[in-house]
């Protein structure tokens, strides 16, 4: 999620990030600075992503392009609260974001070009909240999908947008379980809208499942039980629930295009490459993955090592939660490790941009 201002050239891009777009394998940028949004297009990306704590990173360290947009927007508005600024913030980033993905949207029919913009973490437990803030957030172009956390509410919540005909992007989001069941979620909400006459022909619903945030929960499931694990396993947790939830989608042929998120190494990206999914990669991350020495190849249905799979299986019982497609029920999901943390930093995040509003409001 980082915020580093970015130098497009005019100049055609090389590297391995075209040559996995060559390979018929998508891939986004996770950040939702416009200048970044821009450089990846041009490297082969065909969408992007938002949320409150990208957009608070943004206020702090590139304050040169977001503080005079703050500082319009508070003249604009001079009895907003800091919340109100927040959003009205968020909003005129992500609209400026949009912007730079639509010559995809429209290259592509509507089929790619998407900005994902999240609702406030704060409304994880309340569908409704969820909904009126998702609907306003996708008004502001045609090329917003919005992100809802997976949660029992968020599944409530993606149903009806789905309904609304708004396209989704599901998030804190890390088991096989929980991609499984926002399928589910999208497919009732299509067959409502069928039911009600709508099309829903043109909806390509996202499933995010933060690849790297499993394997963080274990490594603090190490350092908890002081456990004796060789740390090289770990790496390949994130990437084995991933290729596991493909198999299933595909075999099933289940709605929804699964999007692999949270980097932390190389093998996140060149391991999970393939046509059926995204990558959604930060913008630090993928510049470092296009001068990588591992030129990209289509890696999806490789199997990790059945050996290392046992070894994670033996260790962790949380890897079971996540790999195995019972391994949990969605009254589970706020529970898990993972989710907890995830939700902890994003509302913190959040709390965060409220924070360096205020002090620009006051002067400080």
């Amino acid at each position: 999620m980082s915020t580093q201002t970015a130098s497009p050239s005019s100049s055609a891009a090389s590297g391995r990030m075209p040559e996995m777009t060559a390979l018929g394998a998508d891939w986004w940028n996770d950040s939702g600075m416009p200048v970044e949004v821009a450089d990846a297009v041009r490297h082969g990306a065909v969408g992007g992503t938002s949320n409150p704590v990208i957009v608070s990173q943004a206020v702090r360290n590139n304050p040169d392009v977001c503080l005079p947009v703050l500082d319009r927007l508070m003249a604009e508005n001079p009895t907003a609260t800091e919340d109100d600024l927040a959003w009205k913030l968020i909003h005129a980033l992500g609209i400026q974001a949009a912007s730079q993905l639509r010559p995809v949207y429209d290259r592509t029919g509507g089929a790619k070009g998407f900005l994902s913009m999240q609702v406030n973490p704060k409304f994880f437990p309340n569908a409704e909240l969820m909904v009126a803030q998702a609907t306003e957030l996708a008004a502001l172009a045609p090329n917003i999908a919005i992100k809802v956390p997976t949660t029992e509410a968020g599944l409530k919540a993606i149903e009806e947008l789905t309904f609304r005909g708004i396209r989704i992007n599901a998030t804190v989001s890390f088991t096989v379980r929980q991609a499984l069941d926002v399928s589910a979620a999208l497919s009732r909400g299509m067959k409502r809208a069928q039911a009600a006459g709508r099309d829903v022909g043109h909806l390509k619903p996202y499933i995010t499942l933060m690849i790297g945030r499993v394997d963080d929960h274990l490594r603090r499931v190490v350092e908890a039980k002081k456990l004796a694990v060789d740390p090289a396993i770990i790496d390949w947790a994130g990437i084995a629930v991933f290729k596991e939830a493909h198999r299933l989608f595909k075999s099933r042929g289940l709605p929804g295009t699964l999007l692999a998120a949270a980097y932390r190494h190389e093998a996140h990206w060149a391991e999970i490459i393939g046509p059926e999914v995204l990558q959604t990669i930060p913008y630090t991350w993928w510049k470092k993955f296009n001068e990588s020495p591992r030129k990209p190849a289509l890696t999806l249905e490789t199997p990790v090592d059945p050996a290392i799979v046992a070894k994670l299986r033996a260790t962790f019982p949380d890897f079971i939660c996540a790999v195995d497609e019972d391994g949990q029920c969605a009254a589970d999901f706020l529970r898990y490790g993972a989710t907890v943390h995830t939700l902890h930093q994003f509302i913190d995040g959040y709390n965060q941009l409220l924070a360096h509003i205020r002090t620009r409001m006051l002067g400080a």
